[in-house]
C-alpha cells in the first residue's frame, strides 16, 4: 500500500493560512497599515474601492525595502520583527508572524512598489496567487505602496460570503479608526471611491478623538492618567450622560495595539456603577503600557487577544483610576456638609462702593381726603366713568378651551355611554377592556410598538410615508462610520417619512420627520436616536435591513409606560392593535395581551 500523507504545495498552504489571517477586506487593511507603521512611516494613505473587493492600497513614507527584501517579504514566516524565540517576550511591533503578506498574495493580485531613501531606483513586483509575474526596477518615491486587487479572486466560496459594499466598508472604517486612535501622531488619509472620508493630521490624542467622532465629543471627554509599577494607564473616558446603547465606542490599547478584553471592559463599567443609565455603555479610549515580558500576544492570528501575568491587579488599577477620574472632575455626586456648592455659584460679592442703602421718600402734607389736590408728588386721577362695568367681567363664564389632552379630573368624571363598554387605564401603563367572557389587559407601550412596526413595514413596502415638515431645517454632522450607515439606509429612511439629504462632508440636512413621531425631540435627536437603536438591533438581531429600521423607529416613536391616555385614545389603540397581523406578540417576543376569564376569577375567589 502506497503512502497517503503528502506535503501540501506552498500555494495551497498559503490559501489555508489566509483563511485565518485575512477574513475580509478589513483584515487586509489592518495588516497593511500595521506594516506601514512598523516601517516608521509618519504619513499613511489608504485607498479602497467597492468596499475593498476591487482595490485596497496603502501608501506610506516609511523606510522602504531593498530588492531582496521586496521579494522575500511574500514568503511564509519571513519577518524583520523577530530573530529568535526569546524575542516573542519583548515584542513592541505590530506584526511579527510573517504570514500576512504571504496570505494576501495567495488570494489576490498584489502590486508592490518600494524604495529606500539611500537607493536611486526602487522595485516593482506583481504577484498573482503567490506567483511572481513581474519584477523590475523603477523610479519611485521613497517609501512603500502596496495595492491588493480582486481579493479572494481564486476562492469563489469566500468571495461569495462577503457582505455588501456598505457593510464591508463599515468594517474597514472600524479598523482604520482603531489604528488612527492608536497612533495619533501619524498623518492618516482615507479615500473610498474617490471620496475623502478622513483627513487626520498628526495631533494629540484628544484632538484625534474629536476629529474621528465629531466636534460634539470635545465636551464629553474626561482624562484618565495613572502610573504604577505594574502598568501605566492613560486616555479618556466619557461622561455618563453621553453613554450609548451600543458598544461601538470602547477602545482598549495595550502597547498601542487594539485588543478585545471583556474582563478589562468589566473593570471600566464597574467604575461607572450607579451613575450609568441601565443597559448603557460608556465611551472610553484607554492605553495600557506594560512590560512585554508580562503579556502574551501570540494567542490568536488577529492578535486582538492578550494573556496577562497579573490580570487581577490590572483590573483593580483600571477600576480605581476610572473611578478617581470621575470623582476628580465632579462627574460623580459628592457631599460636602461644610458648604453647599450649588448656591455658591449664584451669589457673587459686590464692592462696597457699589452697594446703595435703601431709601423711602414721602410727602408729609399729603391728605387722601382732599379731592383734586396734588398729593404724594403725583396728580390724582379722576374717577373713571362707568366704573361699575368693571365687575361684569367676573360675572361672565370663562370660554372653554379645547386641549389635546384632558386632565385627570375630567377623565375621572367622564360618564360611560349607555350600552358601550369603556376601557380604562391602570397605573398609566396597562389598558383594561371588558369582553364577553371576562376582560383583557393590554400593555400600552408594547401594543403601540406593534402597531407602528407593522405600519412602518407597510410604508417601506409601498415607499410612502407621511412626513411633517420642519419649521427650521437642521444640519446633522456625523462621524464617518455613522455617515456611511445613514447613506446606506437613506432610501428606506426617506420612505418612512424623513425628508433628509446630504449636505457636504459627513453632514445631512433634516427638513422633515415622520408624522407619527410625537416625542418632542429635535430632528437631530430623532435621527441620532434612530441610528443608535438601529445599531443596537443590528448587533443583537439577525434581521433584514428594513425590518430592523422599522423596529428601531417603532420603539422610538411609541408611547411610553406612564403616559395618561383618554378614553378615545385607548379605544383607538385597541382597534388599531386588533387590526394588526400579529396583535398578541410584542417586538421582543413577549405577550401584548393577557386574557382573564370569568371562570378564572371565580376560581380565585373560591366560588
Amino acid at each position: 500500500m502506497s503512502d497517503v500523507i503528502q506535503l501540501l504545495p506552498d500555494a495551497v498552504a498559503n490559501q489555508i493560512a489566509a483563511g485565518e489571517v485575512v477574513q475580509r477586506p478589513a483584515s487586509a487593511v489592518k495588516e497593511l497599515i500595521e506594516n506601514a507603521i512598523d516601517a516608521g512611516a509618519d504619513k499613511i494613505r489608504l485607498i479602497v474601492r467597492d468596499g475593498g473587493k476591487s482595490l485596497i492600497q496603502v501608501i506610506d513614507n516609511g523606510c522602504g525595502m531593498s530588492v531582496t527584501d521586496a521579494r522575500r517579504c511574500f514568503e511564509r514566516h519571513a519577518t524583520s520583527k523577530i530573530r529568535k524565540a526569546e524575542d516573542l517576550f519583548a515584542i513592541r511591533s505590530m506584526g511579527f508572524r510573517g504570514e500576512a503578506l504571504a496570505s494576501i498574495a495567495a488570494i489576490a493580485h498584489v502590486e508592490l512598489k518600494t524604495r529606500r531613501v539611500e537607493d536611486e531606483l526602487g522595485t516593482l513586483i506583481e504577484i498573482e496567487g503567490s506567483n511572481v509575474v513581474r519584477q523590475e526596477p523603477e523610479a519611485l518615491p521613497a517609501g512603500t505602496s502596496i495595492a491588493v486587487k480582486n481579493l479572494f479572486y481564486n476562492i469563489p466560496a469566500r468571495r461569495n460570503f462577503l457582505k455588501s459594499n456598505p457593510v464591508e466598508m463599515r468594517h474597514i472604517v472600524d479598523e482604520f479608526q482603531r489604528l488612527a486612535l492608536a497612533h495619533p501622531r501619524i498623518f492618516f488619509t482615507f479615500h473610498s471611491d474617490d471620496n475623502e472620508l478622513f483627513h487626520l493630521p498628526g495631533e494629540s490624542l484628544k484632538q484625534r478623538i474629536v476629529h474621528i467622532f465629531g466636534n460634539s465629543y470635545n465636551q464629553r471627554l474626561v482624562p484618565v492618567e495613572e502610573e504604577t509599577t505594574i502598568i501605566n494607564l492613560r486616555g479618556f473616558i466619557g461622561k455618563p450622560e453621553y453613554a450609548k446603547k451600543t458598544r461601538g465606542e470602547q477602545f482598549f490599547f495595550v502597547n498601542n495595539r487594539f485588543v478585545k478584553d471583556p474582563y478589562l471592559n468589566h473593570a471600566v463599567v464597574k467604575a461607572y456603577e450607579d451613575i450609568l443609565p441601565p443597559e448603557s455603555y460608556p465611551l472610553y479610549v484607554l492605553f495600557i503600557e506594560i512590560d512585554p515580558a508580562k503579556i502574551d500576544i501570540n494567542v490568536h492570528p488577529t492578535k486582538t487577544e492578550i494573556k496577562y501575568a497579573d490580570e487581577r491587579a490590572i483590573y483593580a488599577i483600571i477600576q480605581s483610576a476610572v473611578k478617581r477620574s470621575l470623582g476628580r472632575y465632579n462627574i460623580t455626586p459628592t457631599l460636602d456638609f461644610n458648604q453647599e456648592t450649588g448656591f455658591s455659584q449664584m451669589i457673587r460679592p459686590k464692592p462696597l462702593e457699589e452697594i446703595t442703602p435703601p431709601s423711602i421718600t414721602f410727602n408729609p402734607d399729603f391728605n387722601p381726603f382732599e379731592n383734586g389736590k396734588s398729593g404724594g408728588g403725583r396728580q390724582s386721577s379722576p374717577i373713571p366713568q362707568n366704573w361699575d362695568t368693571l365687575y361684569q367681567i367676573s360675572q361672565k363664564e370663562a370660554p372653554t378651551q379645547l386641549g389635546l389632552h384632558r386632565d385627570e379630573e375630567e377623565l375621572s368624571a367622564e360618564q360611560p355611554q349607555p350600552g358601550k363598554k369603556q376601557p380604562f387605564q391602570l397605573h398609566n401603563r396597562y389598558i383594561v377592556s371588558q369582553i364577553h367572557s371576562g376582560f383583557i389587559l393590554i400593555d400600552q407601550q408594547a401594543a403601540h410598538e406593534r402597531i407602528l412596526f407593522e405600519q412602518f413595514c407597510q410604508q417601506l413596502e409601498n415607499r410612502k410615508g407621511a412626513s411633517q415638515q420642519s419649521l427650521f431645517p437642521q444640519t446633522v454632522t456625523l462621524n464617518a462610520a455613522d455617515f456611511q450607515l445613514i447613506s446606506d439606509l437613506l432610501p428606506d429612511i426617506q420612505a418612512l417619512g424623513f425628508q433628509i439629504r446630504e449636505f457636504g462632508k459627513h453632514t445631512f440636512v433634516v427638513e422633515g420627520i415622520p408624522a407619527d413621531l410625537t416625542s418632542g425631540m429635535s430632528e437631530r435627536q430623532v435621527l441620532e436616536q434612530l441610528l443608535e437603536d438601529y445599531k443596537n438591533n443590528q448587533a443583537a438581531l439577525k434581521l433584514p435591513k428594513r425590518e430592523k429600521l422599522a423596529r428601531s423607529l417603532a420603539r422610538h416613536a411609541a408611547i411610553k409606560s406612564g403616559t395618561p391616555l383618554s378614553t378615545d385614545d385607548m379605544a383607538e389603540l385597541i382597534d388599531r392593535l386588533f387590526a394588526c397581523e400579529m396583535p398578541n406578540v410584542s417586538l421582543s417576543g413577549k405577550p401584548v395581551i393577557l386574557t382573564f376569564t370569568l371562570q378564572e376569577l371565580s376560581e380565585r375567589f373560591e366560588r
